[in-house]
This record gives structure tokens, C-alpha cells and sequence, in this order.
């Protein structure tokens, strides 16, 4: 490590505050020198971190200087080039070569480059595929073996050849003579052309796998970047899909909602929600159980969505929904954009199997990934490199580009997070037809405010009408006007949504919207002046049909009582056989009552085919509608950090190259005798009578000294002045002043110019 330390204090200022940005790690605690500095860069945990940055060439070309020994002694350029193969550039080689030397994992001139060991350690056990080298095989003597091989010997050969160089065998225990082989691994064996490593395992020599691989020692090698298949479709065309796409969502997330609203899920004991809840909402909402997993997440996330306490924990809507249903689309789907980007989950692992093939159900503790975030600014960063309007046309390009970045990341689900990711994002609109819209790159870098903007713009203008037809539907040619909207959910039923929704005008739904405290005149009113297309009769005297029987029966509390102008009406209410639960006793020729409350009462006339209304204290129509659960939401939770330390700015990197040569400067001083202040003692004294002196002899002093952070450093100084328990004077290394308190001096000692 001296070697990379000289090399390191060699680099310039630039150089190092370089290396210092592309590995963060090593800022952390600031290094006292450039020794410090290089042993850090050669630790194994560093040095892997360093590693997962670099890209699949990269990659490849620190596996060619590790085999190359480059950890052992050093290796010429043109080496490390040969290695790599022939369709490879000089000029690529060497691009590859100057990554690895920014980031202090290689270092050395291009005839003599080496590497840190660690980086053995950090790669595969077989690097490119290639096993160890026979000590006395040579590259002529393995091209004429190879040729000499028959058929099914060449096949093995060939397989080990690739990328595993190691395989499992009974024979490789025993000893063979070429008489005595039977099969090709025994004639291989016989032949000295695989490596016993055990007693079950043989190896394929590297000089062989370079025979078989001709032309291409470390087998398939992409020196650049795959191209990325793109369709220009026109940024328009992607804001208008991915507004479509939101208007979507949001509808599912609202009837979700609603739907839990009455009917809260339990929490199951390990924390998530159950697959029949998802079921049953899949049913409701008719979407399928995937698109309700995202939902549900969203919705918790977003803190729409809480747990309840008590014994018997449901999930139910927090107060904040309420505020989240009142608010218009731009402004719901804001936040959710957000806290998808940053939520630390992953969703796509819903319907998969953990370790002790237990199902993922959503809202199980073990969606949790730290660095899913982290991951999908990734993903979605590649999108927005694209030129705006053009978006990818398969998920696979994308994970191949990616993968090429950086194959070291992600783990085996690295594709599948780049394919979970985009099909996420177009569901929240954030991306459509593979490319980022306006709003979705607005939230992608944080502007949520600007994202909701930007959202406004892209949705269609809301429509003030519908289009009724004679069949008792309703279309909806786009999106309607809040107002309109709530009236069309409460006198119709959505039939199908889409770019334009289909509701259908029933009897309960009319029945409905008279419960709710509508007339029969307010809803001829409503149809006539919101719909584009002439009335059907049908339509009319449907309303007034259910007009006519709505409402003839009045049920109040009693806890409920039930009047009728129609004494026959209550004497079949009486005689029929269902109404008996009710408990009803007349009190008046017109009037019943029941000690059920009043909800109960209504719902059981409505099941027995009686059409009831409820009614308040005041005799107009009672709403009976549920305003559903809440609880008290938990606040949405900061996003995770993610794991390692955190990238210093610019001017800090300024400051730590700054304190390295400093420290480099005390290092290579010629000092005397060290003192080690100890307070109350004659040493303490002798120190600052010596801070004194050699402030009025104008001479350096060498300093032992820790940081107000707790690390220790050496520096050079220059005494200006000593007193108020502080040394001030000029660092030697920087030439910049500063002040040293004297109790954080640990050792002083005059240097020797």
C-alpha cells in the first residue's frame, strides 16, 4: 500500500478531490493523510463498494489486470488490451484503465500498472470464467492438445470453457493412464488437461480456455454501451396518455377507499392485509389483485391509510384521506408521485415467496428494501437522459443498459426492479408509453408543487355535460366537473371508465339519490341541463316511478318508528314473514315503531321489497349513507437514508484534500523531542512556554491534534500567538489560519528545519 500512498500524494488537488467524490467512503472520518487515505482505499468492504459503480467493461478490464497478477507485480498496458481481446481499442482500453486509476483501485504508468489485493478478493472466484494456469502448460502446447482432442472430449472442454471453469466428478480422486480411461474426464485427467482441486472437483486450465475462446481470451466483452430501441412519440402524446393513466388510478384509489371506508380489513398478525380483502377488492373495484397490491401500498404509504389500535387492528382511512378525497386531481396525485419515488418497499415482490415459501401479501414486513429508492431514481434516471417525447419501446432494453452500468447492482432481481419500476411508474403516470411526462420528471427531481402544475396542464379540460342514452346510460365523454361528478355517482352507477366513462341509471340508484335527500324534480332538473343528447321517456318515468313508491313510508327513531298515511301499507308491512326480526307494535292507525335502530329497520323494508325513507327529527329525508371509520393518521415517514455515508459537497472535498496535505506535511517533518501536555502538571507548562517560544522565534511546530468530531490529525504550524487557552497560527500545509484549542493538543514538538 505504500506504493498506491505515493501515488496517491502525487495526484493533484483536482485528482484527489475526484477520487474523493467518486468514493464518499473514504471521506469518512477525514482521513489525517495520504497514508490513511490509501489504506482505506485498499479495504475489501471499500474496495467492493467502488466496484459496484463500475461499468461491464470496466469490470472486465480490472478482471484482466487480476489475471494478469497486477495485485502481485506490475503489468504493461498492451497486456491488459491483449486480454481483452482484439475487437477492443487501444483508446477504449486505456478510457477503462484511467476509471480505475480516478477511483485509486489501479495506479501506476500504463507500462507498470497494478491494483490494490483486495480487489482479488472483490471479484469472483473465477474471473471471465477462467480457472487457474497449469505451471507447465504452455499457449502452443494447449492448441495443439485441443487439437488433438477427440469429439466428446472437445465438448467438455468446450463447455468448462465457459463460464465455469470447475466441474463435480467422482474420478477426480484417482489416477488414470491413458489404457486405463474410460470416459473423457478420465482421458482429460490422463492427459494432464484438468487440475484436481479436490477429491470431487476438477478444473479447466486457464491456457486451455484461451485455446477454446481463440480470439476472444475473456469470452464476450462489451466494450460500449448497448443502444437503446427508442419510439418518438411526441411529448404531448406521452403527457395526454400519462394524465389518462392518473385519472385512472386516482378513481381505483378513491373507490378503494370508500370500499375499506365501510368495510375496514382486518390486520393480519404479521402486519399486512389479507388475500381475501385483496380479492374481494379486486371484485369491487374490477381490477386485478396486482393493481390493488399497488394501491393498497400507496395508500399506507401516503398515510391515506392507517392501523387501527386495540386488540383487533383493522387498517382504516385516516382523517387525511377526507382532505385527500376533497382535493382535485392534480393535487391527489402529487403527493402519491412522492411517496412512491421515495418509498423505501417493493411492491413487485407481492405474490412471491420468501425464504420459507411464505406468500408476499401487501403490507408485509418483508416488502421492506432501504435502497428501493435508490433504485428507482436509477431507473427512472435513464429516462430522463432520453430526449423529451421518446421513451423506450421494451422494459429488457432498459434492464440491458442498466445491467451494462452497472452489473454489480440490484442482485438476482436487478432486471425484474428495472421491469417492476416502469410498469409502477406508468400507473401513476409518472412514465407512459416508456418515456417520462412533464409532471412525472417534475416529481422525479423533487418539485412536487410544479408536478401537480404540470399534471393541471396535461388533463382534459373538465366537461360540464353528459351524453344520456335511450338505453338508461349515461356517457361521461371525458372528465366531468367535480360537482357534475358527484351527482352522476350518486344517481348512476359507473358501468365502465376509461377515456370516457359509462354509468347506468338503475332503480336503486335513483333510489339512492332520493335517500340521500333529492327530489324527483332535482333529478329531471339534473338530466335536462347537464345532457348534450334529448331525454327518453324511459329515463323519466323511471325517476318518477321510484318517486312515486320512495318515501311513502317514513321511518324515524324510536329508537325507530315507521308512519304511512296508508293504513293497508302498515298491515302488510305487519303480515309479511321477514318483518317479524323488526320487533314493529302500532302505537297509532298510521304510525309503528321498532326498539332496532333506525338504519337496521330501513335496510331490513328495503331487503323485504318495500321502498322506505328515512327521516329526521324534522321530517325531511334522513342521509343514512356511512361517513365510514377514521383514525388518527402516523404522518408520513422521511425517506429511508440510504445505507453508506453520505457524498460530501465540493467545498468540503476542497477542505479534506487541503487537510491531507497537511497532514502529509507534519508527516514527513523533522521534528524534536515530542511533549504530551497533561493539565495541572509541569509538562502542561513546558508545553506552553514551548508554543511561546516559538511564536517569538518565529519556528514551526509540529502538533498532535484532535478534531472537535474526535479525529485525530498531525499539523504543521506556524505559533502566531498563544493564550486564552487557543494557539492561533497559520497551517503549513494550506497556508491558511486557524485556531487550536490548546486542551484538544495531544503532543507538540518543535520542527527542525
Amino acid at each position: 500500500m505504500a506504493a498506491l500512498a505515493d501515488s496517491l500524494r502525487a495526484r493533484g488537488d483536482e485528482e484527489l478531490v475526484a477520487l474523493l467524490r467518486a468514493r464518499p467512503d473514504l471521506a469518512t472520518p477525514p482521513p489525517a493523510d495520504t497514508s490513511v487515505l490509501a489504506t482505506r482505499a485498499g479495504v475489501r468492504s471499500s474496495v467492493a463498494r467502488a466496484c459496484e459503480d463500475l461499468d461491464s467493461f470496466t469490470l472486465s478490464t480490472l478482471e484482466a489486470l487480476v489475471l494478469l497478477d497486477a495485485d502481485a507485480a506490475p503489468v504493461p498496458l498492451d497486456a491488459v488490451a491483449e486480454l481483452l481481446g482484439a475487437e477492443v481499442t487501444p483508446q477504449r482500453t486505456r478510457r477503462s484503465v484511467a476509471d480505475l486509476r480516478l477511483r485509486a483501485l489501479a495506479w501506476g504508468a500504463d507500462e507498470e500498472l497494478s491494483v490494490v489485493p483486495a480487489v482479488r478478493e472483490s471479484l469472483p472466484t473465477f474471473p471471465a470464467g477462467l480457472g487457474r494456469p497449469a505451471e507447465d502448460m504452455t499457449e502452443a502446447a494447449a492448441h495443439t492438445a485441443l487439437a488433438a482432442l477427440d469429439q466428446q472430449e472437445r465438448d467438455l472442454v468446450g463447455k468448462l470453457a465457459g463460464d465455469q471453469p470447475v466441474g463435480s466428478t467422482k474420478d477426480a480422486g484417482r489416477n488414470f493412464t491413458l489404457a486405463d480411461a474410460q470416459t473423457p474426464v478420465q482421458r482429460l485427467l490422463a492427459k494432464g488437461l484438468l487440475l484436481r482441486r479436490d477429491a470431487a472437483t476438477v478444473e479447466l486450465p486457464r491456457q486451455l480456455a484461451f485455446a477454446v475462446r481463440g480470439a476472444h481470451p475473456m469470452g464476450a466483452v462489451e466494450p460500449e454501451e448497448p443502444l437503446l430501441d427508442l419510439a418518438d412519440l411526441g411529448q404531448s402524446t406521452v403527457d395526454s396518455t400519462a394524465a389518462g393513466e392518473v385519472l385512472e388510478l386516482l378513481r381505483h384509489l378513491e373507490s378503494l377507499l370508500h370500499l375499506w371506508s365501510e368495510e375496514p380489513p382486518d390486520v393480519l398478525r404479521s402486519g399486512g392485509v389479507g388475500v381475501r380483502e385483496i380479492r374481494r377488492a379486486a371484485k369491487a373495484l374490477e381490477v386485478d389483485e396486482s393493481r390493488v397490491s399497488l394501491l393498497v401500498e400507496l395508500a399506507v404509504a401516503a398515510n391515506l391509510i392507517a392501523s387501527s389500535e386495540g386488540n383487533e387492528p383493522q387498517w382504516m382511512l385516516t382523517y387525511g384521506a377526507d382532505t385527500w378525497l376533497a382535493a382535485g386531481p392534480e393535487q391527489r396525485w402529487a403527493p402519491l408521485a412522492s411517496t412512491w419515488l421515495d418509498m423505501p418497499r417493493l411492491p413487485g415482490l407481492i405474490g412471491a415467496r420468501d425464504e420459507k415459501d411464505r406468500l408476499l401479501g401487501p403490507l408485509s414486513e418483508d416488502l421492506r428494501r432501504p435502497l428501493a429508492p435508490r433504485d428507482r431514481m436509477r431507473i427512472l434516471s435513464l429516462l430522463d437522459e432520453l430526449p423529451g417525447g421518446h421513451g423506450v419501446r421494451k422494459p429488457d432494453d432498459a434492464a440491458a443498459v442498466l445491467a451494462w452500468r452497472a452489473p454489480r447492482r440490484g442482485g438476482r432481481m436487478r432486471d425484474d426492479l428495472v421491469r417492476w419500476t416502469l410498469s409502477e411508474a406508468t400507473a401513476l403516470g409518472v412514465v407512459a408509453l416508456g418515456a417520462l411526462s412533464t409532471a412525472g420528471r417534475a416529481a422525479l427531481f423533487g418539485d412536487t408543487s410544479q408536478a401537480a402544475k404540470l399534471l393541471g396542464e396535461a388533463l382534459p379540460e373538465p366537461l360540464d355535460h353528459v351524453l344520456v342514452q335511450a338505453d338508461l346510460t349515461v356517457v361521461a365523454p371525458g372528465r366531468l366537473e367535480p360537482d357534475l361528478a358527484a351527482d352522476m355517482e350518486l344517481v348512476a352507477d359507473v358501468e365502465s371508465a376509461g377515456s370516457a366513462t359509462v354509468y347506468r341509471v338503475s332503480d336503486s340508484s335513483v333510489r339512492r339519490a332520493l335517500d340521500s335527500g333529492r327530489t324527483a324534480d332535482e333529478l329531471h332538473a339534473l338530466f335536462r341541463d347537464r345532457s348534450r343528447t334529448p331525454l327518453p321517456q324511459s329515463l323519466t318515468y323511471l325517476i318518477d316511478d321510484v318517486a312515486r313508491r320512495h318515501g311513502r313510508l317514513r321511518a324515524g327513531t324510536a329508537s325507530a318508528f315507521l308512519r304511512c298515511d296508508d293504513s293497508v301499507l302498515l298491515e302488510e308491512v305487519l303480515a309479511h314473514p321477514s318483518i317479524g326480526e323488526l320487533q314493529l307494535r302500532r302505537i297509532a292507525p298510521t304510525v309503528l315503531v321498532s326498539p332496532l335502530p333506525l338504519a337496521e329497520v330501513v335496510d331490513a323494508l328495503r331487503s323485504a321489497g318495500f321502498a322506505p325513507a328515512a327521516e329526521g327529527p324534522d321530517g325531511q329525508v334522513l342521509d343514512l349513507r356511512s361517513e365510514g371509520h377514521r383514525v388518527r393518521g402516523r404522518g408520513r415517514t422521511a425517506p429511508a437514508p440510504s445505507p453508506g455515508p453520505s457524498a460530501p459537497d465540493e467545498e468540503q472535498l476542497t477542505e479534506l484534500v487541503a487537510q491531507l496535505r497537511s497532514g502529509d506535511r507534519a508527516g514527513t517533518a523533522r521534528r524534536g523531542s515530542a511533549m504530551h501536555p497533561e493539565r495541572g502538571r509541569p509538562s502542561a507548562e513546558a508545553t506552553l512556554q514551548l508554543l511561546r517560544d516559538a511564536a517569538v522565534q518565529d519556528r514551526s511546530v509540529w502538533l498532535g491534534f484532535v478534531s472537535s468530531n474526535g479525529v485525530a490529525s498531525q499539523v504543521v504550524v506556524q505559533p502566531v500567538s498563544v493564550g486564552g487557552g487557543v494557539l492561533q497560527g497559520v497551517d503549513r500545509g494550506t497556508g491558511e489560519p486557524g485556531r487550536y484549542p490548546l486542551h484538544r493538543i495531544t503532543s507538540v514538538a518543535v520542527v527542525e528545519e
